[in-house]
C-alpha cells in the first residue's frame, strides 16, 4: 500500500458506514498516533463529535487527513495536529469518520 492509500481505503470504507482499520503513515499526530500504528475509525453522527475527537477529514478541499478536533461551531469543525498546527475549518460534511482505537 502507497503512503497515502490508506486515507482512500478509510475513505471508501467510511463512506460505505464501513468500520475500518488503517496503517496510517506519518508524524503530526505522534504521540496520539504513531507511524504505521493500526488506527480503528468508524463512521459516526458529528454532532457527536468533540474537541480532541481524532477524525478522518478532507482539508484543502481535497486532501485527507488524520488530526484531531481543535475547535467546534455549528456545522463546521477546527482540524488540527497534536502540535497545534490548524488545518482550517471545515464542514460537516468533510467528516468521514471517527478514531475509535489505536493499537502498535
Amino acid at each position: 500500500m502507497g503512503e497515502r492509500e490508506w486515507a482512500t481505503v478509510a475513505f471508501e470504507a467510511l463512506t460505505r458506514g464501513e468500520t475500518v482499520q488503517v496503517r496510517p503513515r506519518g508524524y503530526s499526530m505522534r504521540g496520539r498516533i504513531n507511524d504505521g500504528s493500526l488506527v480503528t475509525l468508524e463512521p459516526c453522527p458529528v454532532d457527536e463529535l468533540a474537541v480532541g475527537d481524532i477524525v478522518l477529514a478532507r482539508v484543502r478541499g481535497w486532501l485527507l487527513v488524520l488530526h484531531q478536533v481543535v475547535g467546534v461551531e455549528p456545522g463546521r469543525f477546527q482540524i488540527g495536529t497534536v502540535a497545534g498546527r490548524s488545518d482550517g475549518w471545515v464542514s460537516a460534511a468533510d467528516i468521514f469518520g471517527r478514531v475509535v482505537a489505536v493499537a502498535e
